[in-house]
């Protein structure tokens, strides 16, 4: 069986927010990335080349698989350069309810607006043990074919769900909610817990005034040398991983 011109047009479709939704599904491309959803995501459809298919293990569970042709999966791809494979998988329910965040460190993401930054910071959470992120509900969606990419597999261990940031942040009542601001303590030299929520704001703006308000421990990454003129700001992805760094090396 051949990757039909339908099922290609299908897989086009998901490059919109509007479609994935509609369908609750979304696309993964090569071996690697595809290999570690298997392991948690119900998938629907595998397409590859025979080689490519032969590498991966396949659960029950897959729905359809077709052998496909390079041309075919040049003309499925989201990228210049066609995987061996590509896959499509149903979006998972983060369940949070039984989340406990007096033994658990979690990320909280305040409007990231760049995919690749929120792919990246899934990864960078992945790393440093941190299974669950809430991004607040005009985030850049974790589905988006460029953050999928750019998790390298990590959205398969990471749960993501999406909140009213402050809503979720105000019933956090005797957890540490911490965030990382210019005019906040030196990370380095304050005593931090291993639990409680991390925030991080928005590439351009920060963390926006009403979440500010409900943050308990304003924290700043230093420059340096001290007071030498530098950057006026980190990438978020990067002052994400300095920060996670810090509360792992604790």
């Amino acid at each position: 069986m051949s990757l039909s011109k339908n099922k290609i047009k299908y897989i086009q479709s998901l490059k919109d927010k509007k479609n994935r939704m509609e369908h609750g599904t979304f696309v993964a491309e090569g071996l690697k990335t595809v290999s570690d959803l298997l392991c948690s995501c119900h998938c629907q459809l595998i397409a590859g080349l025979p080689e490519a298919i032969k590498q991966i293990n396949l659960p029950e569970n897959v729905e359809e698989i077709v052998l496909a042709t390079e041309d075919e999966l040049k003309k499925a791809t989201f990228f210049k350069t066609p995987p061996p494979i590509i896959g499509v998988f149903y979006q998972p329910t983060a369940n949070i309810v039984d989340l406990d965040l007096k033994t658990n460190l979690v990320l909280a993401l305040d409007g990231i607006q760049d995919p690749g930054n929120l792919g990246t910071i899934v990864r960078l959470a992945d790393w440093f043990g941190i299974e669950h992120i809430f991004c607040s509900d005009d985030s850049a969606d974790i589905y988006q074919p460029k953050a999928v990419q750019s998790t390298m597999g990590a959205i398969a261990r990471v749960k993501i769900c999406y909140v009213n940031l402050f809503d979720f942040l105000s019933e956090k009542t005797g957890i540490p909610i911490y965030g990382t601001f210019l005019e906040g303590k030196n990370i380095y030299q304050t005593p931090l817990a291993g639990h409680g929520v991390v925030v991080m704001g928005n590439e351009g703006n920060g963390i926006r005034p009403d979440v500010q308000s409900l943050i308990s421990e304003k924290l700043y990454i230093p420059n340096y040398p001290p007071h030498r003129p530098t950057s006026e700001s980190l990438n978020v992805a990067v002052a994400t991983a300095i920060v996670c760094s810090e509360f792992r090396r604790r």
